[in-house]
Formats: structure tokens, sequence, C-alpha cells
């Protein structure tokens, strides 16, 4: 159980922080494009740490470079929410919002996990995506209490991501729903916009099936360990 969590954890987090480093040198100011990289190396460090400890559970040999670089699409478990494109500003701050949401309410659950390591990754993780969901929800806030375009713009990127939440609170997580509805509540309250309308939730990355998007994403990440297997600088 604690590998496949740790697997899951470190897939969610190497993932999106892959699609964050595209925002590089395009985000719609300096200030963004530096917080966007940085909140993506927060997540990179969060992937090295989880995807470390399940290879040591695993006992297989394999370490985090050989669960990042050498598994197929299909042996991933990430959620389906953090392989989605960015898409415009919006999209990508509305994702970023419910995923930390998610991460932080996650992370503090695991304070009490029987696995210490697992308690100590998810301890320091925890302070990281807490700035990276207050980041978000003060850009959420902004453009949906912005311009009449803005607004559009964020509901647009909240409707578009709705439909990958229902992933994150199935097995043991169902009981972080309540908490996560109200923050998401309140903050949409705040921002003039409307909760998304309830969709069906489009599931399965967390057994390994993916959207098209997860192969792109790994065809790029994984080209240079694929091409020269073992090679050090």
């Amino acid at each position: 159980m604690e590998q496949s969590l740790a697997l899951a954890l470190g897939d969610d987090a190497l993932i999106l922080g892959h699609r964050l480093s595209e925002w590089c040198g395009h985000a719609p100011a300096l200030e963004i494009d530096l917080a966007l990289a940085n909140i993506g190396l927060d997540l990179l460090g969060q992937a090295q740490f989880f995807l470390a400890r399940a290879g040591e559970i695993e006992g297989a040999g394999r370490d985090a470079d050989a669960l990042a670089y050498r598994r197929n699409e299909d042996e991933f478990c990430n959620c389906l929410l953090v392989e989605q494109p960015n898409g415009d500003f919006a999209q990508t701050i509305a994702r970023q919002f419910l995923f930390s949401a998610w991460q932080e309410l996650r992370f503090g659950a695991m304070a009490g996990s029987a696995d210490a390591q697992m308690a100590a990754i998810a301890a320091k993780a925890r302070k990281e995506v807490t700035y990276h969901a207050s980041f978000a929800a003060d850009w959420v806030l902004r453009l949906g209490d912005g311009t009449e375009e803005s607004h559009r713009r964020m509901a647009d990127g909240l409707d578009f991501c709705w439909r990958f939440t229902e992933e994150l609170f199935a097995g043991e997580a169902a009981g972080l729903r309540a908490a996560w509805d109200a923050r998401v509540n309140d903050l949409l309250r705040q921002s003039g916009l409307a909760r998304p309308k309830p969709v069906r939730g489009i599931i399965g990355g967390r057994e390994g099936r993916h959207s098209e998007h997860l192969g792109h994403i790994l065809a790029e990440m994984q080209y240079l360990q694929r091409s020269f297997p073992d090679a050090v600088w």
C-alpha cells in the first residue's frame, strides 16, 4: 500500500512539474514565470523523494531516476488532472489550485503515517504546497473578480479541469472531499465564480489508463535516458 501511494504521489509531482516547466519564458509576466518555475522545481523535488521511497519499498533495485525514466506510459500512476495541457494561463491556474488544495490536505493526512519516511516527506512537501495553493488561489480571485474576459477564461479553465477532480478522492482519500469542497466553494464565492456543474468524472490514471497527453510528455522527458541508457556525465 505504501509503495503504491509513494509511486502515485511521486508521479503526480513529476508530471505536473514537467507541465509547469513548459511555461518557462512564456508566462504573462516575469514574476509569474519565476513563480511557476519555482513551483515546478518544488514538485520535482517531491517527485525525487516519493519515487526514491517507492523504489526502496519495492526492493528491486530501482531508484527515483529508473522509475522516472524507465517506465512506460501504462506503468505511471499519476492522476489524469496533472497531465492535461496547460491551455491558457487561467486553465493552468485552475488546475494548480484544484490540485494543490488537494495535495495540502493529502499531505496533512499523512502526518500520522506508520511509515516515518513517508510522513517526513509529506510534512516537508506540505509547507511547499501551502504556498502553491495560496499563489493559485490569489490568481483565481484576481481573474475571477477582474475583467469580463478574465472572468470568462477563469470559468472556462475550471470547467475544463473539473471533470478530472473525482479521481483525487478515490480510496482512502475520500475523506478529504468535504474539506476540499469547502475550500473550493469559499474561493469561488469570493471570486464571483460559479461552481462547475457536476459531470461524469474521468478516471483511470491511478490504474495506468491515461490520456494521449502523457505519452507526449514521456517521449520528451525520457528521450535522452532511453537513447543513452546508463550514460553518465
